[in-house]
């Protein structure tokens, strides 16, 4: 089965304890595209502007992401700057250029809307609803979000959950859209509001995933070498689509399993800037580190003499 992802595109400035990179590929529907490529047909939309290098653009096609529906706009691409101290799991914005952004307007192709996975990378709400309009009886939508838009477009974020399968927030995220600290009544009062379920990404300390009957913990990859986490979340987004769309199984325990793979990937991307160690990642590592995390969290049942 395949999959489509529409997002930002960037070229993005990161400093961190371990470097400082200047004009580097970046964007939501980059880092997802590139980890759903992995496992599955992928296409990409979001927006380019006159001055995206075309190395980039020759990269992606060496994955075999589709480009063919991509926005060329006549103006500069998207520019994020940022850094992270030690605490990586926090990014600290130095400065925005939303530059052809503001005049991205998503349309699907005819021949692209009925493409049966679909994820939302990270954009305004606006525009992923307008995406969603445009499909036709797709199978499985997920969408992702961030605090500027929680706390600039609630009540859109409102009307898009009710429209998406499954929704992915940060545990930050989603004590702030449901206004609570306790994050599995957070999780269970957002699936009230129209998904089916919700995953909670958790940094380096693993992902949650919730339905209305389950809970899943999926422990993190202890992780020994991490440069720039910058796309972390958009890559456990693009994996966790593309597993699904490649087993084409949506099974709470599929799902589960999906959670995990995306877990695992996001853990390979944040071993060097960029999308550098993607380019290096061979699906046989990505295989030996999921059989690694299985193992780890694999325990018997107490004895029987235990309880007495």
């Amino acid at each position: 089965m395949s999959v489509l992802i529409v997002g930002t595109i960037a070229l993005d400035s990161i400093k961190t304890p371990f470097g400082d990179k200047r004009d580097i590929l970046g964007g939501s529907a980059v880092y997802a595209a590139v980890a759903s490529s992995f496992f599955a047909s992928t296409t990409m939309i979001g927006p380019i502007g006159h001055d995206f290098p075309k190395e980039h653009l020759d990269f992606l096609g060496s994955r075999d992401i589709n480009l063919n529906a991509l926005h060329k706009i006549d103006g500069p691409t998207f520019r994020w700057q940022g850094y992270y101290e030690y605490d990586m799991n926090q990014a600290h914005t130095v400065d925005t250029k939303l530059n052809i952004l503001t005049s991205f307007d998503p349309k699907v192709p005819e021949g692209l809307r009925d493409t049966p996975y679909v994820f939302l990378a990270n954009l305004d709400p606006e525009l992923q609803l307008k995406v969603i309009a445009q499909l036709k009886r797709p199978q499985f939508i997920v969408a992702d979000t961030m605090n500027f838009w929680i706390e600039s477009k609630k009540d859109v974020l409102h009307q898009l959950i009710k429209k998406v399968d499954l929704m992915v927030m940060n545990e930050g995220e989603i004590r702030q859209f449901m206004e609570t600290p306790n994050i599995p009544l957070a999780a269970r009062r957002l699936i009230e509001l129209g998904c089916r379920g919700v995953i909670v990404k958790k940094g380096e300390h693993g992902a949650l995933f919730f339905n209305k009957d389950e809970y899943f913990s999926a422990p993190s990859y202890p992780q020994e070498e991490l440069k720039d986490p910058t796309g972390a979340g958009d890559t456990f987004g693009g994996a966790f689509i593309g597993y699904l769309a490649k087993s084409d199984d949506r099974s709470a325990e599929n799902i589960r399993r999906a959670v995990v793979v995306g877990s695992v990937m996001a853990s390979f991307n944040v071993e060097d800037f960029s999308l550098e160690r993607m380019k290096r990642l061979k699906l046989k590592e990505v295989r030996a580190r999921f059989e690694m995390i299985r193992g780890c969290t694999k325990f018997n049942e107490l004895a029987a003499s235990h309880w007495e």
